[in-house]
């Protein structure tokens, strides 16, 4: 009988710890479930601690758990609160990932609208997930204190540019309320920045901007100018459009010189195929493509001082070739491709020393396809000047330059027949006419005098 006993007691205590451990497994499973405690995580973009007439601000919030409930985003100021965003997200099942895993948005209001006035303010963002905990969800708060800023900036154009062609430069001098502001001119779809002026005038600032030598027209030249809370001040302003004749010319390629040049740009770029002539015209077009962006990006980040002085300096030597001429290129009796030259081409005895154009600052000094070894010089607010065919380089990025600093050797490598410089001034990453910039005349009267006239 105490046998019988026991063996009821083992076996109703087994099927409780069986019963107990199920009940166990089962509560944990549901707490994972439905109870979760990883809150969203949110990302809060606002670009700068102002706030304009247009509020812009950036979300993204993320849950990888139960997903997403809801998302709501107040602005206050005083007695002032308003929701300016709100979402909620449909439940899409009963268990795992319940809403989405993730959201993104950008966020616009009109803080007048809105009730809010220049001053301080809060930003108060809110995520909660479909968590069960606490009965009410993970949720996530971030808070940023911001100014809102509805006032746009003061600008007053001093001077301006009264004529430009195409693969020419010009300037505007304006006088600009916040120096905290971005500015700057735009022309045909450009944008050029505006740089103090560095004369001890901390409110006007000059611009520096280039017309591309196929520029059939003047379209939308405006001096702007945009504070840190996106307040924007728009001027538009003329100057006459001298339309200017450009050079045509024939360029025969011989066997002799793709049997030269072929194995140089082979070394660089294995990805040509198919004959000598084929190999040509990928590098006088697509390397030639890429190499001028590698350039446009170089001079994306000028510095803002201005470095330079007087007129650019020119290599003594005979011009082989000019700016913005259009070249067409000849293949057995036959046009294969057409192409425009940007810059000048100068000759003179074998390895010429060549010299820096003006003071500035090394920015490159590699080998650029079709440019060879080349060389650019940043000279500050937006000028550059480029030295490319050298056999030798004697700089390297970095390297602070003037006149009399020899930069290099004149050479044939790159897409040179024949020992010479190829010159080039660029405006913000625009190829321009060189002989501007070499016109002491021209220095005078297109910045110096303007410069000196906008004091009073």
């Amino acid at each position: 009988m105490a046998l019988s006993t026991n063996r009821y007691i083992a076996s109703h205590t087994t099927i409780f710890i069986i019963l107990g451990l199920v009940l166990g497994v089962t509560g944990i499973v549901l707490f994972i479930l439905f109870f979760e405690g990883e809150p969203p995580v949110v990302k809060l973009d606002q670009p700068g601690d102002h706030i304009g007439k247009k509020g812009v601000t950036r979300y993204s919030v993320t849950d990888a758990q139960s997903g997403l409930r809801s998302i709501t985003v107040w602005g206050s100021q005083g007695d002032v609160k308003k929701v300016l965003h709100s979402v909620t997200f449909p439940r899409t099942s009963y268990t795992g990932k319940i809403g989405p895993t993730e959201a993104t948005e950008n966020l616009t209001f009109d803080t007048k609208k809105e009730g809010f006035i220049d001053g301080p303010m809060n930003i108060r963002f809110e995520a909660v997930d479909y968590s069960m905990r606490w009965l009410q969800g993970n949720k996530t708060i971030i808070s940023k204190d911001v100014t809102v800023d509805t006032v746009p900036p003061q600008l007053q154009i001093l001077q301006s540019e009264k004529y430009i062609s195409p693969g020419g430069a010009g300037i505007a001098i304006y006088r600009l309320s916040d120096n905290k502001s971005a500015s700057g001119v735009t022309i045909n779809g450009r944008f050029h920045p505006g740089f103090p002026v560095g004369d001890g005038r901390d409110d006007t600032y000059i611009s520096y901007f280039a017309l591309p030598y196929d520029a059939q027209r003047i379209e939308n030249l405006t001096v702007s100018a945009t504070d840190q809370a996106g307040n924007e001040t728009t001027t538009p302003f003329t100057t006459v459009f001298k339309a200017v004749s450009q050079k045509t010319d024939t360029i025969t390629i011989s066997e002799n010189f793709l049997g030269s040049k072929i194995p140089e740009f082979q070394q660089y770029y294995p990805e040509m195929q198919g004959e000598f002539i084929d190999q040509y015209l990928y590098t006088n077009s697509t390397v030639r493509d890429q190499n001028n962006k590698k350039i446009s990006e170089l001079c994306r980040n000028p510095l803002p001082m201005r470095l330079w002085k007087g007129n650019f300096g020119r290599m003594p030597g005979s011009p082989r070739a000019g700016f913005a001429d259009h070249r067409s290129y000849m293949y057995n009796g036959k046009i294969v491709d057409n192409q425009v030259h940007l810059g000048v081409d100068i000759a003179s005895t074998n390895r010429a020393e060549v010299r820096a154009a003006n003071k500035g600052k090394i920015v490159f000094a590699d080998y650029l396809g079709i440019y060879g070894n080349m060389i650019l010089i940043d000279h500050g607010q937006g000028i550059f000047s480029l030295y490319s065919h050298l056999s030798q380089m004697n700089v390297a990025p970095g390297d602070e330059v003037d006149k009399k600093t020899a930069i290099g050797l004149t050479g044939t490598t790159g897409m040179a027949g024949g020992d010479h410089l190829h010159f080039s001034m660029l405006v913000n990453g625009i190829f321009v006419t060189p002989r501007e910039w070499w016109d002491e005349h021209w220095i005078e009267v297109t910045i110096e005098a303007p410069l000196s006239h906008s004091k009073f």
